[in-house]
């Protein structure tokens, strides 16, 4: 009888024993994870925040398994073409495998997964280099949310405060940032100090597989991009 593909444990030689040890854990662990769960899905996300995706990840244990990190890991273990597969047409997964994308193995229903992971989404503050999705700007006067100690932190980031009777005072109107361009550190720390959060977390399901079919989510993607990929 011959030898299945999916127990083979694949040797990633071209790396320190350690870091080689771990790949090669990672890839077993997903190998199991196939034989465990009966669809997979490759799913892209958005502002990521590792405490909100945890909590998503808890949530979904009973039924559900993970994976991120080494997208080329995440391939090695599925297959990266049709000769090395581990089970049919999985090599069109690990295709998909490209950017900021992780796998997702499951046993629940494919309507309870596509409305989990379309109803999911966290705002937060944005990080230095995030797109400021609006203008915000301060007027000149009293900047009453702000204490007196704060005066000098605030005309670190380039504010042009000062203080008058105790009050911080803004000299002159400041935009702290601007619709469509990236924010500075000096901008994204105000906005937190506002209060102010431009960054949604959001994850995106790109495709999905089964042992009976294959679909893609992605309207911009059809199967043919998958064969040529």
């Amino acid at each position: 009888m011959p030898k299945s593909k999916r127990n083979k444990i694949v040797s990633l030689s071209k790396t320190k024993k350690k870091g080689r040890e771990h790949k090669e854990a990672i890839v077993n662990a997903i190998r199991e994870a196939v034989e465990s769960y009966n669809s997979i899905y490759v799913f892209s996300f958005e502002n990521m925040r590792n405490l909100k995706l945890k909590e998503f990840r808890e949530q979904l244990k009973p039924t559900s398994r993970f994976f991120l990190g080494s997208n080329k890991v995440m391939q090695v273990a599925l297959g990266r073409s049709a000769s090395d597969e581990i089970r049919p047409g999985l090599y069109k997964v690990s295709k998909l495998l490209l950017g900021d994308a992780g796998l997702f193995l499951t046993n629940m229903p494919r309507e309870e997964v596509e409305s989990l992971f379309n109803k999911f989404e966290e705002t937060d503050f944005a990080r230095t280099g995030s797109i400021a999705t609006e203008k915000v700007e301060l007027l000149e006067g009293p900047l009453d949310q702000f204490t007196h100690e704060m005066e000098p932190f605030l005309r670190k980031q380039g504010m042009p405060v000062r203080l008058k009777k105790g009050i911080v005072e803004l000299v002159s109107d400041f935009v702290v940032c601007e619709e469509g361009k990236p924010l500075s550190p000096e901008s994204a720390r105000i906005l937190r100090l506002l209060g102010i959060k431009m960054a949604t977390f959001r994850l995106h399901l790109i495709c999905r597989w089964s042992p009976e079919d294959f679909e893609l989510y992605k309207e911009a993607l059809d199967e043919s991009d998958v064969e040529c990929a």
